[in-house]
């Protein structure tokens, strides 16, 4: 089978696998080569069989690189470069709720941020690899604020493009983005980069990092203590409540017991932006206390549906014997792995709630690390008039993912559904938008300001989340 130019093209750096930097390091070598093309095959069959979105990827193209990935993987040299180039075939897909998850064994040799003498976190803002947090002990020599300007002798932009966001799998460009620049610099301990930076005040330095573990604790920004909620106070009897992750029912029984003081307040602030997700069951348990609905609609899902026997008889069928023929159609749909069953058209919730409500005006935070199920608490939200959505779009990914193993320990997920509003708007691939837009800058990292907190914060003080929630009615109401 013949590779197309744009695969050919991706695959040329197979040979030398993964990045430079990866390639001094000596790590396991246990998987067979037979075994190796069995995961990889494994992989590529259950996305056939299972992935959601299946009709949105050029079948030619996907079937052609998995051909030309069977001889990339049996010549990997160790499990970390096979199952990265397995990351890179996954990344194919544009896929947020599709992944290829390391062996434990060796996810904990990979470091991001850690050099040894240096600590660096990295992050996307406005298109530019910035520094947002150091060790302490190096904060003059490598200010927060400082671009990544160069890695390894290439432009960040260039190395970005050749080593790191190949591999990484993401339904929305600006994720994509995000997770590039925070694993720019990810590699096993012993993996050397040579980096340029240049500081807020434009001098340039020239670093050698290799990877090692950092014994220093100590970080500049300090790291906030936080748990699965987080509960602060604001003058104007404004209450502020992190809900930073759906994935324990714990939060639940947490937000409970703060309801007693949170009744003291006059507004509210929850904020989402580090929520990454879990189960929509424990959002909407929450969110049961801050509504006075007594049902509220979550999203409308849809999955594939495979009829061995209606596959084989839709070899004989044409998309013109499908016109009046259900009978057809469906012959035809499995034939070309399309028809889709909805299961569940607008998910009803019953408020349950047992305690007060409070309903109060809201401002919710939310981001691109705003998830998965927590996507699923917005859409839940969306026509909550007293709440409003401050700051960026959010991951623009949710399903429900199948598990499953690969040999060496790894494990990797296909995603089975897809989520839209009841409505049937798509979100996914696009995001949650915000009704108020926040964007941080470097000043804002540098400061250590909170831009779309504070934005909130001026809102609340000054009633002004009361035009815009009665704005934001007038919109629900015409649509």
């Amino acid at each position: 089978m013949k590779i197309p130019k744009l695969l050919s093209t991706i695959l040329v750096a197979a040979s030398a696998v993964c990045s430079s930097a990866s390639a001094q390091v000596q790590m396991p070598n246990t998987l067979k080569p037979e075994q190796k093309v069995y995961g990889l095959s494994k992989f590529w069959q259950e996305v056939n069989y299972n992935f959601v979105y299946l009709n949105k990827v050029d079948r030619k193209a996907w079937d052609s690189l998995y051909t030309a990935m069977i001889p990339v993987v049996q010549q990997t040299r160790n499990d970390y470069e096979y199952f990265h180039e397995l990351q890179r075939f996954c990344a194919f897909l544009k896929d947020g709720h599709t992944n290829i998850y390391l062996p434990q064994a060796i996810e904990q040799k990979i470091l991001t941020s850690m050099f040894g003498k240096y600590r660096l976190f990295i992050q996307n803002i406005d298109g530019h690899a910035i520094i947002t947090r150091t060790n302490l002990s190096i904060k003059e020599e490598v200010p927060v604020g400082g671009e990544v300007v160069e890695v390894n002798g290439l432009s960040t932009a260039a190395y970005m493009n050749k080593y790191v966001r190949p591999y990484i799998s993401s339904s929305t460009q600006y994720v994509l983005d995000d997770q590039a620049a925070s694993s720019l610099l990810q590699g096993p301990e012993g993996s050397t980069y040579n980096v340029k930076i240049k500081t807020p005040k434009g001098a340039v330095k020239n670093l050698q990092l290799t990877h090692a573990r950092t014994e220093e604790k100590e970080t500049i920004p300090a790291f906030e203590e936080s748990g699965l909620l987080t509960m602060k106070w604001y003058p104007g009897d404004v209450a502020y409540v992190a809900l930073n992750s759906f994935g324990d029912r714990k939060i639940d029984t947490l937000f409970i017991q703060k309801l007693p003081e949170l009744y003291k307040a006059k507004s509210l602030i929850i904020d989402l932006r580090n929520n990454g997700g879990g189960s929509t069951s424990i959002g909407a348990a929450i969110l049961s206390y801050l509504t006075n609905d007594s049902t509220y609609y979550g999203s409308k899902a849809v999955s594939r549906l495979h009829s061995s026997a209606f596959k084989a008889w839709g070899v004989y069928v044409t998309p013109k014997d499908t016109i009046n023929s259900d009978w057809n159609k469906k012959a035809w749909l499995d034939n070309h792995d399309l028809r889709m069953e909805v299961v569940s058209s607008g998910s009803v919730y019953r408020n349950q709630a047992k305690e007060q409500r409070l309903v109060v005006p809201t401002a919710v935070l939310i981001g691109h690390n705003t998830a998965s199920a927590a996507e699923d608490f917005l859409i839940l939200a969306d026509k909550q008039q007293h709440m409003v959505k401050i700051g960026q779009n959010t991951f623009g990914s949710t399903g429900q993912p199948y598990l499953f193993d690969l040999p060496g320990g790894a494990k990797a997920r296909v995603c089975t559904k897809k989520d839209t509003y009841p409505d049937g708007r798509e979100f996914v691939g696009y995001g949650i938008k915000p009704d108020i837009e926040v964007v941080t800058t470097v000043k804002d990292l540098i400061n250590n300001n909170d831009p779309a907190l504070n934005k909130a914060l001026r809102l609340l003080k000054n009633s002004t989340l009361k035009s815009i929630t009665a704005s934001k009615t007038a919109s629900l109401n015409s649509k």
